[in-house]
């Protein structure tokens, strides 16, 4: 299937790793003109050139200012960007009085405000070519609270609101907003739990780890001309671990 990504701008945060990189990768796959950032110049030159990336920007999403300011950069060097891809590495584990004020700070502005501070440049630039897909890679833990992830399940819960508030608001404009929902995935931050393959099956109804590959599946699909008729939607892919919608 041709999914008519071929030389759409594509902006994909935090893919010098995991799943972003997977996602990167799918699209290039797709023929796409794919963009990478990860926190270090270093990093994403040695990822641009192993992929064969179009170009990166480096910078470190939870510092204020940088989403915006790579978003800008993006729009600056191709005229136009026609796929945004918003995706953040998990923050520290804590209970809620473990968690300190300052931790809250650092993941309200790497969780929230990149995605707000990097949508406010994208979405003028994408109304105006009446063609724009966002996508928002978050985690299962924005519709069920994970044990110890209480940032994460607080901030990453209120991303839902916003996407299904800009579909209402843009999807005239042929601008499209989805959020994804990985559950346990193939990736390095799992690998250093070392979970055992029973404890795996005894977590996941799937059996199994999901592969960055297939998540990137679906994200090329989204990204796609051919899905203009979604938006404002959060998709799992878990392997069956919410037992909610």
């Amino acid at each position: 299937m041709d999914l008519k990504l071929k030389n759409k701008n594509v902006l994909i945060f935090g893919s010098t790793g995991g799943i972003g990189k997977a996602v990167a990768q799918s699209m290039l796959g797709e023929g796409a003109n794919v963009f990478i950032n990860g926190r270090t110049d270093e990093k994403c030159k040695i990822i641009a050139k192993e992929i064969g990336a179009t170009g990166y920007f480096s910078g470190d999403l939870s510092h204020e200012g940088v989403a915006k300011e790579i978003t800008g950069k993006m729009i600056e060097e191709n005229k136009t960007i026609d796929i945004l891809v918003t995706n953040t590495g998990g923050p520290q584990k804590g209970n809620f009085l473990e968690v300190s004020t300052e931790q809250w700070k650092n993941d309200y502005q790497a969780l929230w405000l990149s995605v707000v501070d990097s949508l406010k440049v994208a979405i003028p630039k994408m109304t105006e070519n009446k063609y724009g897909r966002v996508l928002m890679i978050t985690s299962i833990a924005a519709k069920e609270p994970l044990a110890g992830l209480t940032t994460s399940n607080g901030l990453r819960a209120g991303l839902e609101g916003l996407a299904r508030s800009m579909a209402n608001e843009f999807s005239g404009d042929g601008v499209t907003f989805n959020l994804i929902l990985p559950g346990y995935t193939n990736t390095d931050r799992i690998k250093a739990l070392s979970l055992s393959e029973e404890k795996i099956k005894q977590m996941v109804p799937a059996g199994r780890l999901g592969e960055p590959e297939e998540l990137a599946a679906l994200a090329c699909f989204l990204a796609s001309p051919l899905a203009g008729y979604i938006t404002g939607q959060s998709i799992a892919i878990d392997g069956g671990v919410l037992k909610s919608h």
